[in-house]
């Protein structure tokens, strides 16, 4: 048997100094026979030759390191036992991460160098850690099926420790009695549920790593699980290689974030020395170099100050090329209307919490959907003034992917149990692909229900449900197994028929619109018309530069069909064609009202503001908000986009924009005394008008007294209850209302009585020529003294000379609006 004086102990260290200083330590106080090198060759050839007992080590060595230096030893390979003791004297490390690191490769002890004193006890009194101690990670399974428990067993065996539980409880006793690096909670366990069990786990003990085990039919379950905290997840049932890649990343969950803590302090106490900083952290990059995740952090204006090699591998951007660009520079905006990512970022510098993590589009020069996690900790200096921000960012784009799956799963419609819109797309997708691979032509038909609101406001939502469910029906059961129909809109459909050229798509089609002109719609003993128009545009594989290009193209070639079907007096098909005059028409037409939706929405609009004269004082008694869009940089006059807004129907969303925009400006400039608002008819039916105003008016704290709202005098009398009833709620509130463009239609001078407006504006038409048409001016008299007697004022717009200011003056018109008394201009430029 070897005696302990003749035992021999390699001492390597790249560093000469540090080298050294260990060998007279160990000479002074060990009974090893040392044995140095200072190069990782020399260290080798020792290794190769000589009977060594003991190994102490540093990290960074030449062209190599002490890890895997360790993992020679551990091979047996070298002429050393593949157990001898192995310690590592780090000259700089991030303690936990390194200590998860020494770990992997089988290091029994690891200490920082500025604790180089500890290596006497280490060796002289045998403080190592056991290899069977940190070869296996331990892991419960709390699983009631004993298959799925032995099946998890079998397969996690050769890297994990494994103990298993067959309920809640039981899994909750063996928790608390043993630190697991690892959880594997089924959802579905009998007494004690995956959800109880979890929401215990994470209250004890919220860094606990936990993989949920779910079947398909419960992964909405399992989402809010991970949501409640718990790592990742994984389905039933489930592969080998899937299982063990889950369990790998889940173990090492709570390294990766405490490392980042500890990361953080280093980062901060390494300001204190510019030198030393430069020293260290070329070592400690060496470091982290090694891990998958990518560390980084910022400095206080959000900008990248430190990155490891993890970057480049995720982004294909040097280190160099990144280091003080802004991290917003590598985020990707999302596409969801109202997500902005630049809040997160705003809140890690703000300074006002103390960790913050969110999911966001990485860009990277691959081109790939590279979906991350980041979680960044924020620490404050002790002198309060400014504060670190360092973090992780990691890979999830498999967990997105497995999201959005998740989403696939609902593919059909709730209500009629036909395809949906989102599986419609798919479905389009892959016809474009077949058809552009030469494998077509298809036929696309895109089916709109005519005049289907009659039978909604009629009979209520409940019974058009009914009826959307028979012709459903109906019309699925008329088509080829191979076609496909999906409802895209609340009475939209799409049908998409392989192999079919435009012929037979039209017989098809013109058969859809007989089969349902012959259907007997029977509500409660009422017989409703249910008609059909028909879109069809041919899937012919044209060359669109790209598959959803191409199928977007389709679609809007079907959308214009139908257009054209509904404009030639619907209940009939059309084919799409670009040699059609009206096709033509229509695409150009909707591609501008989408233009101008968009436009609306992002509200891209400009308040113009026009004076109203009081026509006996000379003085201005309120203002016209007049509306004007701004698209590319230029200013777009309404008579250019209102009426497209009007066709599409989407006038209300013009409206809700101008009242927001009118009452923003109301608050911020008090000059305004007092203003119009102009609303369209379908806005001012719209329920959410009402509460909009309310809200609008509490949130800026205007006056309601300063806004007088105008309707035109066609679209008060469309529904005159409706919109004697909306004055009311607009007078109770404080505001005004008046009656613009009267006179029109001169028949409703017995209506004005019934409308509780203040004031009447005399259209225009009548004010042009007032000076010279004798006809205008008896109009124009009529007006006002059916007004007056009525106890309304009334205003005269399009006023362009002085002579129509007089005529007015003698009639005794009270206000007056036109370029001769000022035009519409920016707010800006009137009170300037």
């Amino acid at each position: 048997m070897q005696s302990f004086s003749s035992k021999q102990l390699l001492l390597l260290n790249t560093n000469a100094e540090r080298l050294a200083t260990l060998n007279a330590l160990l000479v002074e106080s060990t009974q090893f026979n040392i044995l140095t090198a200072s190069s990782t060759r020399g260290a080798i050839d020792i290794l190769k030759t000589e009977p060594i007992d003991y190994v102490v080590s540093n990290i960074n060595l030449d062209n190599f390191d002490g890890w895997r230096l360790a993992r020679m030893v551990r091979s047996g390979v070298l002429k050393c036992a593949a157990d001898t003791p192995f310690v590592v004297v780090a000259n700089t490390w991030c303690e936990h991460l390194a200590s998860a690191t020494a770990r992997e490769f089988g290091i029994n002890r690891l200490i920082a160098f500025s604790e180089h004193d500890k290596l006497l006890n280490i060796i002289n009194e045998n403080q190592l850690t056991p290899l069977e101690d940190m070869e296996k990670t331990s892991v419960l399974v709390i699983e009631d099926n004993p298959d799925t428990r032995h099946l998890v067993s079998r397969i996690l065996t050769s890297r994990f420790t494994i103990d298993s539980a067959e309920n809640g409880e039981l899994g909750l006793a063996l928790w608390r009695k043993k630190n697991y690096s690892l959880v594997l909670l089924d959802v579905m366990l009998p007494g004690m549920s995956g959800n109880q069990v979890l929401d215990i786990i994470m209250q004890e003990n919220p860094s606990q790593s936990v993989v949920i085990m779910t079947a398909n039919h419960t992964m909405e379950l399992a989402e809010e699980l991970m949501l409640k905290g718990a790592a990742d997840f994984v389905t039933k049932p489930f592969r080998a290689e899937q299982l063990r890649r889950v369990c790998e990343t889940a173990s090492r969950r709570e390294d990766f974030i405490i490392s980042n803590l500890q990361f953080a302090d280093k980062v901060e106490s390494l300001n204190q020395s510019r030198a030393q900083y430069k020293q260290v952290s070329e070592q400690h990059q060496n470091l982290l170099d090694q891990l998958g995740s990518i560390i980084i952090e910022l400095d206080n204006e959000g900008h990248i100050c430190f990155l490891n090699k993890a970057w480049e591998k995720f982004t294909g951007y040097s280190i160099d090329e990144s280091h003080q660009r802004s991290l917003l520079d590598f985020m990707e905006k999302p596409q969801t209307a109202g997500s902005y990512i630049s809040n997160e970022l705003k809140t890690i510098l703000s300074g006002s919490v103390q960790s913050h993590h969110f999911e966001f589009k990485l860009k990277n020069k691959f081109n790939e959907e590279l979906w991350v996690e980041a979680r960044f900790e924020i620490t404050t200096a002790k002198d309060h003034k400014s504060h670190s921000i360092s973090g992780t960012i990691d890979n999830v784009t498999s967990r997105k992917k497995a999201q959005n799956d998740l989403e696939y799963l609902a593919m059909h419609d709730g209500l009629t149990g036909l395809f949906n819109r989102l599986y419609f797309e798919t479905e389009l997708k892959q016809f474009t692909a077949t058809a552009a691979r030469g494998n077509g032509p298809h036929a696309l038909l895109y089916l709109d229900l005519d005049r289907f609101k009659v039978i909604n406001d009629t009979l209520g939502h409940h019974h058009g449900d009914t009826v959307l469910r028979n012709i459903s029906e109906l019309i699925h059961s008329r088509l080829r197994e191979s076609d496909f129909i999906a409802r895209i809109g609340g009475d939209e459909f799409a049908l998409l028929f392989p192999n079919t050229n435009q012929e037979t798509a039209l017989t098809l089609a013109t058969n859809i619109c007989k089969l349902l002109d012959d259907y007997q719609c029977k509500i409660e003993g009422q017989v409703f018309k249910v008609n059909c128009s028909i879109g069809i545009a041919e899937i012919g594989g044209e060359d669109f530069s790209g598959e959803e290009f191409a199928a977007e193209e389709y679609m809007k070639r079907a959308d214009i069909a139908l257009y054209a079907a509904k404009k030639q007096g619907r209940n009939l098909a059309h084919i799409y064609s670009q040699h059609d005059a009206l096709s033509k028409d229509l695409q150009a037409s909707l591609e501008w009202a989408r233009t101008l939706h968009q436009a609306v929405a992002d509200d891209n609009l400009v308040l113009h503001f026009q004076p109203i004269i009081n026509i006996a004082t000379k003085e201005v008694a309120y203002y016209e908000a007049l509306v004007r869009l701004e698209l590319d940089g230029n200013i777009i006059p309404p008579g250019e986009f209102i009426p497209a807004l009007e066709r599409e129907g989407d006038m209300s969303l013009l409206d809700r924009q101008v009242i927001r925009k009118a009452i923003y400006y109301l608050a911020q400039h008090t000059e305004l005394n007092k203003i119009a608002i102009n609303l369209s008819a379908q806005g001012f039916s719209e329920e959410r008008l009402l509460p909009l105003i309310k809200d609008k008016l509490e949130e800026y704290n205007v006056n309601p007294n300063r806004i007088i709202f105008e309707l035109t005098e066609s679209a008060s009398l469309s529904n005159i209850t409706a919109t004697q009833t909306m004055i009311e709620k607009l007078s109770a509130l404080g505001c005004a209302f008046s009656i613009d463009d009267f006179g029109t239609g001169f028949s409703t001078f017995s209506y004005l009585k019934q409308l509780p407006a203040q004031s009447v504006k005399i259209d225009g038409s009548f004010i042009v020529d007032l000076a010279t048409n004798p006809v205008d001016l008896a109009l124009v008299k009529a007006i006002y003294e059916v007004a007056t007697a009525l106890g309304k004022k009334t205003v005269a717009e399009f006023v362009e000379n002085e002579e129509t200011l007089r005529i007015l003056a003698e009639v005794g018109v009270t206000y007056a609006q036109g370029y001769h008394l000022g035009k519409p201009k920016p707010v800006d430029e009137i009170f300037s």
